[in-house]
């Protein structure tokens, strides 16, 4: 008997609330840039499962640097013969010769180590791949094209705002070479902005903010996934800072609902936030993580918050996202930290 595919209840529920979206790639292709990162393994894997339980008949062509070596970590993935890999750099690839009806441009390194040792670099793939993407979009004359940007273009979040929605004007500081990650969603923002009104492309921009699940890595600058790698090698969970900082977290099945569905259904030519609108200090962050594990571990705080500074947020309001497309939070932080653990375990 086969066995049983870990995701197998992810999928379903992403599937329960794409299904209509997923038949207008029926007969289908799709392109992504980024697939074999955080994003980019759950959009295949939510793309295979409703491939083969509604019968699509579609095709997915993935883009990455280094197929072989993807291919030795996710066989499953990589060898799926609904799945086509293509070895290039998303900023000077060769057009494959194939035609494709949706696009989805996942492909950034968001290495917060890469933003400051080589803001040139993280400044030239975002834009210039942004742009061969376009390119490429008019080239093979496809139908629809979704970005994901960041909540990085808003800059800091004033104290004073809550949830930052999409028409807030605030920008990351043009004089600080660490706005390199936040400038280049912007211009490729902008980029999809011209191909849309100048060539016709139907553009969506998807603006993702902070999410944790299956596939997160744990090892890099998010703060849920370090505490979920101090849990699982038995602790302490560690917090660099103060812990006052807020953030919000979206699940991973939810943002795959959402990006499908922007990627299906989103108004041409806009932008959309894509995250939790529930705030919550990374130092609750921590105790939340912590109590999650059984036994619980112990949290060390390495610094002592400065009372007359007000606590920086990073919170999305996504109203835009519910009233539009319905979109929703539908599995709760807890939850979402408890089965990524328990993905990890096992």
């Amino acid at each position: 008997m086969p066995s049983r595919h870990p995701l197998e209840a992810d999928l379903d529920h992403i599937l329960s609330h794409t299904q209509d979206g997923f038949h207008l790639l029926c007969d289908k292709e799709v392109f992504v840039s980024g697939g074999t990162g955080f994003v980019g393994k759950w959009l295949l894997e939510s793309f295979l499962w409703a491939n083969e339980r509604l019968g699509l008949n579609a095709k997915a062509h993935v883009l990455s640097r280094d197929p072989d070596s993807f291919r030795s970590r996710h066989p499953r993935l990589a060898d799926a013969h609904q799945i086509t890999f293509y070895k290039g750099d998303v900023r000077n690839f060769d057009f494959p010769q194939q035609s494709i009806d949706f696009i989805i441009h996942a492909a950034t390194d968001a290495s917060a180590r890469l933003n400051q040792s080589n803001s040139l670099l993280m400044l030239d793939t975002i834009v210039d791949g942004t742009r061969r993407m376009l390119d490429f979009a008019r080239h093979c004359k496809a139908k629809r094209f979704l970005l994901t940007s960041s909540g990085a273009v808003y800059g800091k979040q004033p104290p004073t705002l809550s949830h930052v929605p999409e028409d807030y004007t605030g920008a990351p500081d043009p004089s600080e070479p660490m706005s390199a990650y936040g400038e280049g969603k912007r211009l490729s923002e902008f980029l999809c902005a011209i191909y849309h009104c100048e060539y016709g492309l139907e553009t969506t921009t998807a603006r993702c903010f902070a999410f944790v699940g299956p596939y997160l890595n744990l090892d890099i600058h998010y703060a849920v996934g370090n505490f979920i790698r101090d849990g699982l090698a038995g602790g302490p969970i560690r917090v660099s800072g103060d812990g006052t900082l807020y953030r919000s977290y979206l699940y991973a099945a939810d943002l795959v609902i959402w990006l499908w569905t922007l990627l299906f259904r989103g108004k041409p030519g806009e932008a959309y936030n894509v995250g939790s609108e529930e705030a919550i200090s990374i130092k609750e962050l921590a105790y939340r993580v912590c109590n999650a594990f059984s036994p619980s571990h112990k949290v060390i705080i390495a610094q002592t918050p400065n009372p007359g500074v007000p606590p920086q947020q990073y919170v999305p309001c996504t109203e835009k996202a519910k009233v539009e497309l319905a979109l929703d939070v539908w599995i709760d932080l807890d939850t979402a930290i408890k089965k990524t653990i328990l993905w990890y375990q096992k």
